[in-house]
This record gives structure tokens, sequence and C-alpha cells, in this order.
């Protein structure tokens, strides 16, 4: 989707938990054809931390901790260091005005 996306002129957003060992290939290989701009974040956020967020979503209740366990992989990088790690405590609303700057999505942007 987000290459017929990006083929068209549209921007794209591919988010979620793509582990390295299983999308590294198709995401770099993605990021490799687009030739634009790209933005790569990953967001680092511990173990306890995640768990403690799932618990406030509606999907709380149909997975906890032991299931997170074995999906949890800890600062799970794409390789050749693309992605710039944000940490977990940095304010929701600077990570939103950061990413939509350095994408050039923010109103004024260069």
């Amino acid at each position: 989707m987000a290459r017929y996306a990006l083929s068209r002129g549209f921007s794209a957003i591919v988010e979620g938990i793509l582990r390295t060992d299983h999308y590294a290939e198709m995401l770099t290989a993605l990021i490799g054809d687009h030739g634009d701009l790209t933005c790569c974040y990953y967001l680092d956020v511990p173990f306890d931390e995640t768990v403690r967020r799932h618990s406030t979503k509606a999907q709380a209740v149909q997975y906890g901790a032991a299931e997170m366990r074995e999906w949890y992989r800890e600062l799970d990088l794409l390789p050749g260091g693309i992605e710039q790690v944000i940490p977990a405590e940095t304010p929701q609303d600077e990570i939103v005005r950061r990413i939509m700057s350095d994408s050039r999505l923010a109103v004024g942007a260069a």
C-alpha cells in the first residue's frame, strides 16, 4: 500500500511493530526505491512502559505482558542507522512537531 501511494506522489506513513528479522528487507527496499525524502523513527519505549501503555487500550483484555514479552525486541533497529531514535519520555506534541517538520508536511516547513 505504501509503495503504491508513493508511486502516485502521495506521502505514506508505515507504522507499527515491524520486527527487523521479518520486515527489514522490505522496509529498506521501500526506502531505497522511493528516492525522495524518507524519514524513519524508532520510538524507544522500554518493556515495562510498553506494558503500562498497553493497559490503557481497549485490546488490553485480548493479550497481556506474557504475550507481549514474546514479541518485544529492545532497540530493534533497521540496519545502517537510518532511524532516528526518539526516547519514550519525549512529549507527544514534540514528537509530532519533529516528524511534521522533518518530513516537510508541516505548514511552512522548509
